[in-house]
Formats: structure tokens, sequence, C-alpha cells
């Protein structure tokens, strides 16, 4: 019999081992990333361009490109695309960040050779159709001003400009006329520009038969496509910060104040960033966090708040977010502030660094498991030019972080003076 009063033995990973992808050069010069994990008959196919808001002449142009390769073809309507999608049970999802756009097809292997038909038309040969755009373009801007009427989208508009400033593609935040100025010209240039063989990847994963491997290189392999073969060149962007401490964004009509702090701070490659991601999570970033026991749990100014890492090409921001009743907005700052100075002034207490560090390496382990985490993980290397070791070196940081090291870091790199605050909602007296 198990007795239930004694708490389990906590086993601490040794080291985190990840299945490599198989790499191959296809005819046509694209990389392909192959995964053959699992004994499911379902595959993910990944295709990765570099063409992100980073590139972008427009706002919302590298988007809207993405998103309009669903909207018609020169063989499929945007309806026989998503009837021939469904019919053989496959799932489609784009996307687009900073530096590349992707678009990924989630298939069943007896039917790959269908739903791959379908995602080589869109990739090769979109059509960018009047109609289908007009009433995306109307969807969205529908939710755009939904979502205008909301403290936090508010609060995280607000802060994106104060800490990276408006010349930065992580501060020039889209305004409604931003809507106006796309058309299917202007996603037919960012779409010849970025969308060829030169400048794509390919990651497969899930199991993966030599079939499907056959039929990918001869519909994406074989030839060169795309009306461009120029690099793509890395561009760079300097945050420029507002001099202001504070920016409050008035909404008359609020209940609740959204409450926004934030700054620049440690790039991906800075030798402490790892380091520094752990006192994060102990700050705010997981249940137990100091500004969750603090700010939720014993003052109750809070259903939750958080703080977490968020990393672009060449700069990184520490954000904090939560919201609260306007009667409150001033001492949860202040509450904030006071757990700073705890961080920087009392070492932590090796059982609470102990829960940390379970918490991390748990998450870590639990996060690549799967066939398509696997490919989540090294499409995230690639796209963030992280080497391998990446993940290794994050659990062995993990694993060997001090109580010193948490007080040195929150002396260097937490610094208050820097920390922006935005703050969104009913404005009080």
């Amino acid at each position: 019999m198990i007795d239930r009063t004694l708490q389990p033995p906590v086993c601490e990973p040794d080291d985190f081992v990840m299945q490599r992808p198989e790499c191959h050069v296809l005819p046509n010069g694209i990389p392909l990333n192959i995964l053959n994990v699992g004994d499911s008959e379902v595959v993910r196919v990944d295709v990765l361009m570099k063409g992100g808001r980073w590139h972008q002449r427009l706002l919302l142009q590298a988007l809207f490109t993405n998103r309009m390769l669903r909207e018609g073809t020169l063989r499929y309507s945007s309806s026989e695309i998503a009837e021939r999608l469904d019919y053989y049970g496959a799932w489609l999802e784009l996307s687009c960040a900073a530096e590349y756009a992707f678009i990924t097809l989630y298939s069943l292997n007896k039917y790959l050779p269908q739903t791959l038909d379908v995602l080589e038309s869109m990739v090769k040969e979109p059509l960018f159709p009047e109609k289908e755009l007009r009433i995306v373009l109307d969807n969205n801007m529908q939710q755009f001003m939904v979502n205008s009427s909301k403290v936090d989208f508010l609060a995280h508009r607000g802060l994106a400009e104060a800490i990276f400033g408006k010349h930065h593609p992580c501060g020039r935040v889209v305004q409604e006329e931003d809507y106006g100025h796309i058309t299917r010209e202007v996603l037919r240039e960012f779409y010849e520009d970025y969308y060829h063989s030169g400048n794509c990847t390919l990651y497969v994963s899930g199991r993966v038969t030599d079939e499907a491997l056959a039929y990918i290189e001869k519909l994406f392999g074989r030839e060169p496509f795309g009306a461009c073969r120029k690099p793509v060149l890395h561009r760079n962007f300097t945050p420029e910060s507002m001099p202001e401490k504070r920016a409050f964004i008035e909404r008359s009509d609020a209940l609740q104040s959204a409450v926004k702090m934030g700054m620049t701070t440690l790039e991906r490659n800075h030798p402490d960033y790892l380091k520094f991601r752990v006192l994060v999570t102990l700050f705010g970033g997981y249940f137990g966090s100091r500004l969750m026991s603090n700010i939720r749990e014993e003052k109750g100014y809070t259903y939750g708040i958080s703080a977490g890492l968020f990393s672009y090409p060449g700069v990184s921001s520490l954000v904090i977010s939560t919201e609260t009743a306007n009667e409150y907005v001033e001492p949860l700052i202040r509450e904030v502030y006071r757990e700073i100075d705890r961080l920087q002034n009392k070492p932590v207490r090796e059982e609470e660094l102990a829960m940390v560090r379970n918490y991390m390496s748990g998450d870590l382990c639990r996060s690549y498991e799967s066939a398509f985490a696997l490919a989540d993980a090294w499409i995230f290397l690639q796209t963030s030019a992280l080497p391998p070791t990446f993940f290794d070196e994050t659990l062995r940081t993990i694993k060997a972080i001090t109580a010193e090291d948490i007080q040195r870091l929150a002396q260097e790199y937490l610094c208050k003076e820097n920390l922006k605050e935005v703050v969104s909602g009913k404005k009080m007296g």
C-alpha cells in the first residue's frame, strides 16, 4: 500500500536530450528537416519563409500576405481550400512573427498527397482575390475596434510604444487607418519579395514515411519557385524609450484598470540571459511567484499578475502585467517595487529557489515530449538564431543557479528607474 501521507521523492532530470532533426537539402536548395517521432499516422509540415514584421514596408503587410494565402489560388478558391482540407481531416495554421512567416499543415498520412497539393498551391500561386481581401480586412478591423475598447489591449499598445519607441517594429502600433493601406498590390509586392524557394525552410514531423518525403520533394523540392532570388538581409532596429516614467490612457467607463510595467533587457545571447529567466520566473513567472503571493494572495489587489520575458531580434523586454480595481492601481505598483527591493536586498530562501528549479525543469521536459513539440523547439532555435545546445544549457543553468546569483541579477538588471508604467482605465481623483 502507498502511504499517501508521505510526499513522493522529487526526481530531477540529469540532462535534457532532444532528438535532433535529420537534415537534408532538396535539389532546389530548400533545407528539409525531418523529425520522425511517434506511432500515430499523422504528419505535420511546416513551411518557413523569412518575411515577418521586421521586413514589411507598411504595417500589416506581412500579416495579411500570410493570412491571404488560404483565400484563393490558381487551382482552388477559398471555399474549395476550406472544404478540401476539412474533407480530408486536415488542419491549417498561418502565422507571422518578427522575422518569419509560417504555414503549417497537419494531415493524416494516408491523405497527405491530397492535402499537400493544396499547400503547394497556396505557397506557389496565391491570387490575393479582391473580394476575399475586403472580407478579411473588414473582419479584422471589426475585431480591432472591439479590442480597442479594452483596457488590457490599450495598455499593451501603450507599453510597446513606451519602451521601444514609434520607429521600432515592436513600438509601431496599428491604427484603424492602416487597414486602408492594404491592397492586393501591396500584398503581391511583399509575396514576390519573400515567398520563394531561396528564402524557404521545411520541417516535417510525426510519423514520417518514405512516401511522404518523396511527395514533399516532388511538390516543393525539385524546381526553384517564386519571382525573387535575392537573399533576405538582416535588419537592425534600436529601441528608443519614452522619457516619461508613466503614461495614462483613459477609459472613462472602465470598471478596472490595466497596469503594464516594462523595460528592454538582456538579449537571448547574453551570458546572464538564462539565469535572468530563472529570476523572472521566481519574481512573477508562475503561480507561486513573489508577485502572485504578495499582490494576489496577501493583498487581494488582483486575480492574477505576471512577469515575463519577450524576445525579439536584437532585444528582449521584461513585462509585468495585471488588471486591478481603479483604487488599487497605486498600492499595487508600490508592491511591485517592494518585491524588487526584497530580491535586491535579501537572498532568496533555498526552499523557494528549489521550488522554482523543479517547476522550470518539469516545464522544460513536459514542453518538448511530443513530435510536434520537438518541431516547435527546433523551429524556435532556427528562427531565434540560437545554438543546438540552448535547451541543454537552460537545464544546466536552472540546476546550478544559487541564491547569490539571484540577488546579483536583481541588483544589476531589475532597475526600477528603467521600468516604464502604463495604466489604462478610469481616471481617479
